[in-house]
């Protein structure tokens, strides 16, 4: 009988349908609540996204998932409620970013990157009554760390390649799995994600520190001999891991690759690199994948924007290329009581840092040691947010002021938003307000421990004196005034955290909880929408 790798994990949810995903030991057939899929093949793993239709809408469905017949899921030993699927209507999304793997599971020692957080809601979810549980999962990037691999990836790394190169780094697709085994397999996150509809984008370490971050980065990788085959099986694994179940099934069908995938006989993991290696290309457009997605919630509408690889970084950088910004706007369109635009990178920053990035920007664009100074900097610090591609900073500025303005604006815009590990609220303040209430709402990291520096460096990013001096440097520098103001109402905030959006028609609440050494989590900040 073959063996449940990973999963399941819930995925798209609709008021009639889901999908949910599994990685198995060997090729099946996956069942799920009555309906089945064939797995396929890349290279010696095999997985399955099972299209579970004909749901009734306001429903709450158990479910079982067999291989070949046999059941698998739930696990005989399982303390946590039956995973379900439901249907009704979102009320709580949770949300956050940057979640390092635990250095050894099975050490009962104190962690040292402090408690999980998305573990310890998950023991307290499963806790509760189901009335109470959360409705939707949103991860904003780093779900794994292929750059920084645990000492258990390490040596097992060591085990299959001997003393071959590159060391510390993952290469291949089976390597990639081998990263999300680790992450996804501990018993909390695995319950979490079988029962609440989970929707997720890459960051940078998904892929590699600073990914994309200026042309010059994308030169210095394409000169070491392995990066061609990391980019391509990082890429692969996305679409695989996470980016298929973002969509919905009418978009799976219209997706070329993933019918040929589905329908394939042998191993696809080819056919994948080669679609990867296209998606790498850096060119506004005529890429084979859109990874920015769009999800509906009833009212709410979550609108998740790749950051990373549809980067522009010749002549006038731009984060999101044209079409893609053409999609947002498009996409933007309708009548919602909450729209909510995923960007794994925040929008508003700490003052003093967006004026940083963009005096960078324009910096590392000059000839000469300028130049130079200006890329070092760029990559040392990790300047590479919106403020440092300043004309999509002012691009989504004017979109979400238009938004804001219409006669039938949303009561909120949320730029929902992760990697800078550590959290906080900002409001945003037009020249002329907008109906809409604008926030930049972020959550970091959900489980990982940044130098302790970084605490003093985001408290005095936020001070009034090193904002003033940087927007001084900044007007000499000939960089535009900003198009709108912005405040801090809650943070910043460090450790382990989760966020939750408490919805309900036009209003809501905004709740970040952080987790504590004795395991549970504590709110640290509330914040009333609008």
């Amino acid at each position: 009988m073959g063996q449940l790798i990973l999963g399941p994990v819930l995925r798209h949810v609709d008021a009639t349908s889901a999908t949910v995903w599994v990685e198995t030991d060997a090729a099946c057939e996956v069942g799920v609540a009555g309906r089945r899929a064939r797995t396929f093949q890349v290279g010696d793993q095999h997985f399955a996204l099972v299209v579970v239709d004909g749901l009734e809408p306001d429903s709450s469905l158990p479910y079982e998932v067999t291989l070949d017949g046999e059941k698998v899921w739930p696990e005989p030993e399982s303390v946590f409620p039956p995973s379900r699927i439901r249907t009704g209507p979102v009320g709580t999304l949770l949300f956050g970013s940057c979640r390092a793997a635990k250095t050894d599971p099975n050490d009962p020692g104190p962690d040292p990157i402090g408690p999980d957080a998305l573990d310890a809601y998950a023991r307290r979810m499963a806790a509760r009554p189901e009335r109470e549980w959360a409705d939707a999962l949103i991860l904003l990037g780093d779900q794994v760390y292929a750059d920084e691999p645990t000492e258990r990836v390490l040596k097992w790394l060591e085990a299959r390649r001997g003393d071959s190169e590159p060391k510390g780094e993952v290469v291949s697709f089976r390597e990639y799995g081998e990263l999300y085994r680790e992450s996804w397999s501990d018993p909390e996150i695995r319950w979490l994600m079988s029962t609440t509809q989970t929707s997720m984008i890459f960051d940078d370490h998904d892929v590699r520190d600073d990914w994309n971050t200026s042309r010059t980065w994308r030169e210095q990788m394409a000169a070491l001999p392995w990066w061609s085959r990391r980019i391509r099986a990082g890429l692969a694994s996305y679409w695989v891991y996470q980016h298929i179940g973002n969509l919905t099934p009418r978009e799976l069908e219209e997706l070329p690759l993933y019918r040929a995938v589905r329908d394939a006989e042998g191993d696809v993991g080819p056919m994948l690199e080669d679609f990867a290696a296209l998606a790498d290309l850096e060119v506004d457009g005529g890429k084979p994948a859109r990874w920015s997605f769009r999800r509906d919630f009833g009212r709410v509408r979550l609108l998740m924007i790749d950051t990373r690889s549809g980067r522009i970084l010749d002549g006038d950088r731009l984060m999101v290329g044209e079409s893609e910004f053409a999609w947002l706007e498009e996409n933007a369109r309708g009548e919602v009581d909450h729209l909510l635009i995923g960007s794994s990178l925040p929008w508003l920053m700490p003052h003093a840092l967006s004026h940083l990035q963009s005096l960078d920007e324009r910096a590392a664009a000059s000839p000469g040691l300028r130049g130079r100074l200006g890329e070092k900097l760029r990559q040392a610090a990790d300047l590479e947010h919106w403020p440092a591609f300043r004309a999509s900073f002012e691009r989504l500025a004017d979109l979400i002021r238009r938004l804001g303005s219409a006669p039938d604006a949303p009561s909120t815009i949320c730029v929902l938003s992760g990697d800078v590990h550590h959290s906080y609220v900002a409001r945003a303040d037009y020249p002329r307000p907008t109906r809409s209430t604008v926030l930049q709402l972020v959550c970091s990291p959900v489980h990982n421990d940044p130098p302790k520096i970084f605490r003093l460096v985001f408290r005095l990013s936020w001070a009034r004196p090193a904002a003033a001096l940087l927007r001084r440097l900044a007007d000499r520098a000939g960089i535009s005034p900003d198009p709108l103001g912005w405040s801090k109402v809650s943070g910043p905030h460090f450790g382990n955290s989760l966020a939750a959006l408490h919805l309900s028609g036009r209003t809501g609440r905004f709740v970040l909880e952080t987790a504590h050494a004795e395991g549970g989590l504590r709110v640290v900040a509330e914040v009333d929408l609008p």
